[in-house]
């Protein structure tokens, strides 16, 4: 497990020692992806099943300045992470996103969909897709999106402080995809390595909304008295380009689905209420 301080990287190694497996929980400190020798000497010696790579450059607008820097993280270090799994016999969880695709369709993305990525990140992420497949026959590639979840930042934190700094705010409402719990993802992402089913997933929350209604939600569910005010992708001006429709479906006969967003986000809160709550 690479990137394991990170929010998914949490919950993938916490699913895995639920399944019980033996876990090598690797935070970026521990093993650089994009140092091949230190790769290759960490698997060598650990002699994986699977790796699953949570290490990612992950601030989409910080893209937009450094694509070389997202590249050498997505793509070059996940390519090397990758070979070297090969060379030890191991299978490799690449997780992807949902902004490999432009979101110029008005219907869910498949499997099978070619990528047209808007943005630095998603170009980043498209390129490591490729790369993986190349270095490792026995890849998954696990395209996913919004996720939100303990440790890490993300859009239900930035609405619940936003509503405790002020009563109202701006969210784009013409951007649809699917938010994601990562404690579901990471459930998710441990049992697919333990199977055979290579080659790419679209794994995401059930249902589908836009910023603007999850936000509505975050603030319903949490009793934060905050009000949501719809804006247009326009007037926020983001620095990276976004899909405008982003929705991930699947076409496998036997794909591994999970819980409705809703019910994600209600479980985050509940243990981030426990988190907060005095000893």
């Amino acid at each position: 497990m690479t990137g394991a301080a990170g929010m998914l990287g949490r919950e993938v190694t916490s699913a895995c020692h639920a399944r019980g497996h033996e876990v090598v929980a690797l935070a970026h400190g521990a093993l650089d992806i994009t140092d091949g020798p230190v790769v290759d000497a960490a698997l060598s010696r650990y002699g994986p099943d699977a790796v699953v790579n949570c290490a990612a450059f992950t601030d989409v607008d910080g893209a937009e300045d450094d694509e070389a820097e997202a590249m050498r993280i997505n793509d070059e270090g996940a390519a090397l992470l990758a070979a070297a799994a090969a060379a030890a016999g191991a299978k490799v969880v690449y997780p992807s996103s949902d902004y490999v695709f432009d979101g110029s369709r008005r219907r869910r993305y498949l499997e099978s969909d070619l990528p047209s990525p808007l943005s630095a990140y998603g170009r980043s992420k498209q390129a490591g897709e490729t790369s993986v497949a190349v270095a490792n026959p026995r890849h998954f590639i696990v395209r996913s999106s919004w996720l939100f979840g303990v440790a890490g930042k993300n859009f239900v934190e930035t609405m619940l402080r936003l509503g405790d700094e002020q009563q109202e705010v701006l969210v784009v409402s013409d951007q649809i995809g699917c938010p994601t719990y990562t404690r579901h993802l990471g459930g998710a992402l441990a049992l697919l390595a333990e199977g055979e089913e290579f080659g790419i997933h679209h794994i995401a929350g059930a249902g589908h909304c836009s910023w603007y209604e999850f936000a509505q939600e975050i603030f319903d569910q949490a009793g934060v008295k905050c009000r949501v005010m719809a804006a247009t992708t326009d007037m926020l001006a983001r620095k990276a380009p976004r899909p405008a429709y982003s929705v991930l479906g699947t076409e496998r006969a036997e794909p591994i689905t999970l819980p409705h967003w809703k019910l994600g986000l209600a479980e985050y809160l509940t243990k981030r209420a426990l988190a907060e709550a005095p000893a």
